[in-house]
């Protein structure tokens, strides 16, 4: 079903209505004739009506081919809903300024309005905006939102083309909808200007979004790889380039290519590859397809032997510790000037896997005075004969990254690399050779390497961790690994966001985990239900002398702001059960509040010999005042259907913000990374799930690991941070 036609009133303009359709690309025949204040109606193609405008800005959300226009689920699109609802407050003199202020806030961490893509809510909140003329460019000047702006020129530069035309044609210089204008005010340019920023130097900026271009890259042209070599699980770090490559993917309407760099059998296994697959779909990467480096071997022993024989390349068999020497010393091995002949002969004893094989490696013949070291006659080839977790034994020798990178990335039709700055001084080895193997140029583009505070991102390193028994695998949760992290109970979208936030900027950065388990509090915490716990050891029995001589139960929500959290049962008795640290700041006579119950008198406080608190007598005061009580007191009943916890909190794996060159991270181990605590828990927490996240009243937010069993295995639940804890384990 497709729209025929849209009608609307000259002063009435469905601005929204025709930018969506504009940017999604379907064909919308407008009439502006109808009398003045009459709501807009489009015709159908099989004669039926819909109209108003936002009605129309949902039908096309749900008929656009764009990905999640309308929401990518149902709570998405509710979330839209409520966005429309409210986008026409923008357009209210009085409220304008307000309107702006809440979504600038709301835009903090935010790339798009709702979820991670383009939706009728930007599309509406934009042409609200545009739509106000002047006004809007005056506030985008005073630089007060910066937020609003940097979210209003993204979308203007990445639909350019359509959207100017669109406020060329109805957007008036003063403000006006319906009048054609001259005026090209809020129609986005795509001037590029070179940031002055040393360590950017030399990138291409986009002038009207701040954001970094890919040199030379044409909209639905570009071709991106997120290469891993299969060696280990996915960490933060891999996230940062896999979401990049998204990012520009996107944002080019290009593709992705998913390649496993598994040129080092040595390392490698299909466990790897299996998690590295799950690790990027839990990442949400779009993935054309799954390729790998070892598809190419039978093409790149081709090009190796051609490279010998058009003189390129040579087989050296000076001894690695020597070879290395030589290179940063700038001397010529002695092997540089064998005849071609006699570098063939010792390639075959190569491929062959021979004792003579054995003791040689391929070098690429480039430059050994060079300054830059990595161009001095890098290896190409060394043999290695272990099974490759793909093709078996098939091979004796395995071309090196230095080698495979270029060729393949060529191969695949790859048109920009994405490449860590770390990289930088081999950025003219890889077209040095991909030159001498005369291939297509891929363009290379660097981003700064994502470095987190008390954390090892080196896979030999985490390794390491593992095969000595320091964690339970590489999904644990001290691990920066993604499905450690996920484990911990990071939500995705607070990684993405927190990626976002950085850009693709090539500066080299230190993060803290704080910021990102900040935004991850922002979004788990208005959603996420309340639980009730008490820490087990010395736990105290307060009886309230005129509590409920039956028990009885109340349904209370989980969460008192979010219905969608659900309810729970809350059971009163007699006698109750608080935390012995609670018990030690009463008073005797003080009057305390029982949360969801009210508040009580404390009478008296009983004391073992040692002046240890061994139980508390009171009396309810239910008329009392909440606001007038210093202690809110956490409490559960005292009824047999309590179940166990094990509350598990994590800390580093090492002590010390960042490792110096050169240092043992061996040195800096931390000795205790991990607290268990056992407490009890409301009888409701038997229905968690494996993976829920909640939060426990006053000890923080925790997700399930271990969901109820049977009552004599407990419930395990993992601290999530919340971005202000600071304190170290003991």
């Amino acid at each position: 079903m497709e729209i025929k036609q849209l009608c609307f009133a000259a002063d009435s303009l469905p601005l929204s209505v025709i930018v969506a359709a504009e940017v999604a690309g379907i064909s919308l025949a407008t009439d502006s004739s109808l009398p003045p204040g009459s709501s807009p109606f489009c015709v159908l193609s099989d004669g039926l009506k819909l109209q108003g405008a936002y009605v129309l800005l949902r039908f096309i959300g749900r008929i656009a081919s764009l990905p999640n226009f309308y929401g990518a689920t149902a709570y998405e699109s509710s979330q839209i809903d409520e966005w429309l609802e409210n986008a026409h407050v923008l357009s209210s003199g009085s409220e304008f300024e307000n309107a702006c202020k809440y979504i600038n806030d709301y835009l903090g961490v935010r790339t798009f309005i709702v979820g991670h893509y383009l939706s009728i809510a930007d599309i509406a909140i934009w042409s609200a905006l545009a739509g106000v003329g002047v006004r809007w460019e005056s506030l985008k000047k005073s630089k007060k939102y910066l937020n609003l702006v940097r979210w209003f020129n993204s979308i203007s530069s990445e639909y350019d083309n359509v959207l100017s035309q669109v406020l060329l044609k109805y957007v008036s210089k003063k403000g006006s909808t319906g009048k054609q204008t001259s005026s090209k005010q809020g129609a986005a340019t795509n001037n590029k200007v070179v940031t002055g920023n040393a360590s950017d130097s030399g990138k291409s900026i986009n002038k009207t979004t701040g954001e970094v271009d890919l040199p030379g890259a044409e909209i639905g042209k570009v071709c991106l790889r997120f290469a891993p070599e299969p060696s280990g699980y996915l960490h933060i770090g891999h996230s940062k380039a896999a979401l990049l490559n998204q990012y520009f993917a996107q944002r080019y309407q290009g593709k992705v290519i998913l390649r496993f760099d598994d040129t080092n059998p040595a390392k490698e296994s299909n466990e790897f590859v299996d998690n590295i697959i799950k690790d990027v779909e839990t990442l949400g990467i779009n993935y054309e397809k799954v390729t790998y480096t070892s598809d190419y071997f039978p093409q790149m022993m081709e090009m190796a032997e051609k490279m010998i024989k058009q003189g390129k390349a040579y087989v050296d068999d000076t001894p690695r510790e020597q070879m290395q020497k030589e290179r940063m010393d700038g001397i010529e091995s002695k092997c540089r000037s064998n005849s071609i002949e006699e570098n063939m002969k010792l390639w075959k004893e190569m491929v062959a896997g021979s004792e003579r094989g054995l003791q040689c490696c391929l070098r690429g013949k480039l430059n050994m005075q060079d300054p830059n070291k990595s161009v001095r006659d890098p290896v190409y080839y060394r043999c290695h004969p272990v099974p490759h977790h793909r093709i078996g034994s098939k091979y004796k020798l395995y071309p090196t990254y230095d080698f495979a990178c270029p060729f393949v990335d060529s191969i695949e039709g790859i048109t920009h690399a994405l490449r860590s700055s770390e990289y930088h001084d081999r950025n003219a080895q890889y077209y040095r050779i991909q030159e001498d193997m005369e291939l297509r140029k891929v363009e290379i583009y660097e981003f700064s390497r994502l470095n987190m505070v008390y954390t090892l991102l080196s896979k030999r390193k985490l390794l390491w961790f593992v095969q000595n028994g320091k964690v339970d695998g590489w999904d644990d949760p001290r691990f920066p690994t993604v499905q450690g992290i996920v484990r911990r109970g990071l939500k995705i979208e607070a990684l993405i966001q927190f990626i976002v936030e950085q850009g693709a900027s090539k500066n080299l950065n230190l993060m803290e985990w704080d910021k990102l388990w900040s935004i991850n509090k922002k979004i788990i915490d208005p959603v996420c239900p309340r639980h009730t716990v008490v820490i087990e050891e010395r736990r105290v029995l307060l009886t309230l002398a005129d509590g409920p001589e039956q028990p009885f139960v109340r349904i209370i929500p989980r969460h008192k702001k979010y219905e969608g959290a659900g309810e729970k049962s809350t059971t009163y008795t007699k006698s109750i059960w608080i935390d012995y640290a609670d018990a030690l700041c009463i008073s005797a006579g003080e009057q305390v509040t029982l949360m969801d119950w009210g508040n009580a008198i404390v009478k008296e406080i009983e004391k073992d010999q040692d002046g240890t608190i061994k139980k508390l007598t009171g009396i309810l005061h239910l008329e009392g005042s909440v606001k007038t009580t210093k202690l809110k007191l956490t409490w559960l009943p005292e009824i047999n259907e309590l179940v166990s916890l094990s509350l598990h909190e994590f800390d580093y794996l090492i002590t010390k913000k960042k490792l110096e060159e050169g240092e043992d991270f061996l040195d800096v181990l931390n000795p205790c990374t991990k607290k268990v605590t056992a407490a009890l828990g409301d009888a409701n927490m038997r229905n968690l799930k494996r993976g829920d996240i909640l939060q426990l009243e006053r000890k923080g937010y925790f997700r399930c690991d271990v969901p109820f069993i049977r009552p004599s295995k407990p419930i395990i639940l993992f601290a999530i941070p919340d971005g202000r804890q600071q304190t170290v384990l003991k």
